[in-house]
């Protein structure tokens, strides 16, 4: 699509000619025009067509630019073999019947995650994009971040639709549906309803979801304050006992992921504390059992997540109770934007309503966690001894906010001075690794995103570029300055909890150990 005619009328491709002096080259000609036309009426031709129950109809980039050059009609005939579709990812479908070799996930893998699991195989007319040796994605070290799928333009892959299972147990009596959703969330959904990104549309979405029939609806800010108390905790022991360092915050399920089949090395030094999802699915699962014998239902446990990867970490073995998973399903922002158009639901026009207590109180420090710098922040307001204002606006300015990819602060705790570093895009956080390896970088602890932006920026999300999701990190950290508790520690809720009914079991309901797992 990207040809150009030059002065003599040769038909060229922009992205591979080479500028000279005294050039000049028309873009859109009657010439330039039947070709593209008919460079889209080919490529639809080797392309499944089944556009109305398509995952990215009325989002696809092939649908748009069919309808902006006038292709009505397809006169040739399609001779590709039918692919079988790759369902074995818990994250993310591919099906190759829809793919049309433009290369951006290969180079999204590569080039972004430091990956590679996909890539071009074959030649010529037989010329496929798929994992080495054709594996399937669920045979790979795929770790499910899912910006494959973000950045493909039409439905070759997409990500996993569990939509059918949310309605069915919102429809049954038997079931108490209790949603729990993340920081990241409430920013973008709006996006998808006409709104800014960044507006915090937390409220509306509490609505639009009691309204579809969710029993309960809390603020996974509940589970990032848990994880702030713990991560802190384990941390300050750490620098007691003198390591091991740095410490890898463990919230990122990719991450995670990465580490333990790939870099095993450094397992040792992920937090043991589990994510805010899953400290909140925990809690909740033991809260909840007592109620479930007495009321004679089962409480079903979705989280809406930004993340793809998120629906991996719930299917762990680690996170299951008594044989059931502690979150049942995980339903990504996307996916809850479609539910909500399903009903028929005037998002912009609901009333707010605030998420349920108890578990629906949560501080500005953990509203933070969505962004990149946001964990390292609310961390570091736990340790710090002067828990003044002054000190908040300190660490705002401290250099754990940006978009630098790797960026990396002082910051004096007591008699020490500690280096903290945050890197977002797992690519980035592959060459720290080989500097901290190579001993020519130390830190005492370090916040891993692997989406770049961190969870705004999730492939779970409405599809956005940086800008945009630059916006939304900017409404978490508005939302920050209106909360009226800013430390995690001062969140009544939390503080309760770890003091009576947790007490002498955090260990066993918060934590978790990689290592044991990988053995």
């Amino acid at each position: 699509m990207c040809v150009v005619e030059d002065e003599r009328g040769k038909i060229d491709a922009s992205c591979s000619m080479e500028p000279r002096d005294g050039m000049r080259i028309r873009t859109n000609t009657a010439k330039l025009l039947k070709h593209r036309r008919m460079i889209l009426e080919l490529m639809l031709s080797s392309h499944c067509r089944d556009c109305t129950t398509c995952e990215k109809s009325g989002k696809c980039r092939l649908q748009d630019l069919a309808l902006q050059f006038g292709v009505r009609k397809v006169r040739f005939e399609d001779t590709r073999p039918v692919y079988e579709k790759d369902h074995s990812s818990p994250a993310i479908v591919r099906d190759p019947n829809k793919c049309i070799l433009c290369g951006d996930c290969v180079r999204i893998c590569e080039e972004m995650q430091g990956m590679g699991i996909l890539n071009f195989a074959h030649r010529g007319s037989d010329l496929q994009v798929m994992p080495a040796f054709d594996k399937q994605l669920g045979q790979t070290h795929c770790i499910s971040c899912g910006q494959c799928a973000a950045a493909c333009p039409t439905g070759a892959i997409t990500i996993r639709d569990e939509i059918g299972k949310a309605w069915r147990e919102l429809y049954d009596p038997k079931k108490r549906v209790v949603f729990q959703v993340a920081p990241a969330v409430r920013v973008a959904v709006g996006e998808a309803f006409g709104l800014e990104p960044g507006v915090n549309s937390m409220n509306k979405l509490v609505s639009a979801l009691k309204m579809m029939g969710a029993d309960e609806v809390y603020d996974t800010t509940f589970g990032a304050d848990l994880t702030v108390m713990e991560e802190a905790d384990e941390f300050l022991e750490r620098l007691k006992k003198g390591g091991p360092f740095p410490m890898f915050t463990s919230c990122c399920p990719a991450w995670v992921k990465y580490v333990e089949t790939e870099a095993p090395q450094f397992l040792k030094n992920i937090s043991t504390c589990k994510s805010p999802m899953q400290m909140f699915a925990a809690v909740l699962r033991d809260q909840y059992r007592e109620k479930d014998a007495q009321d004679g239902r089962t409480t079903y446990h979705i989280a809406i997540m930004p993340c793809t990867a998120k629906k991996m970490e719930a299917k762990r073995d680690e996170f299951r109770q008594d044989g059931r998973p502690d979150v049942d399903l995980v339903l990504t922002t996307q996916e809850a934007i479609t539910m909500i158009k399903e009903s028929g639901i005037h998002f912009t026009e609901l009333e707010d309503e605030a998420p349920d207590l108890p578990f629906g109180m949560g501080t500005g420090a953990a509203t933070i966690f969505g962004t990149t710098g946001g964990v390292a922040e609310a961390v570091a307001r736990r340790v710090v001894e002067d828990k003044s204002k002054n000190t908040l606006h300190a660490l705002e300015f401290s250099g754990l906010r940006g978009s630098d990819t790797i960026r990396a602060v002082t910051l004096p705790v007591g008699d020490r001075v500690l280096r903290i570093a945050v890197v977002h895009g797992l690519v980035n956080a592959k060459k720290l690794l080989a500097d901290i390896e190579a001993g020519t970088e130390y830190f005492d602890l370090v916040e891993v995103m692997t989406c770049k932006t961190g969870c705004v920026g999730g492939a779970g999300q409405p599809y956005g570029l940086i800008p945009i999701k630059r916006q939304r990190a900017a409404g978490l950290y508005e939302t920050d300055r209106s909360a009226l508790i800013k430390r995690s520690e001062r969140n009544p809720i939390v503080a309760e909890l770890l003091q009576n009914e947790l007490k002498g079991r955090t260990h066993q309901l918060l934590h978790v150990d990689y290592r044991k797992s990988r053995k």
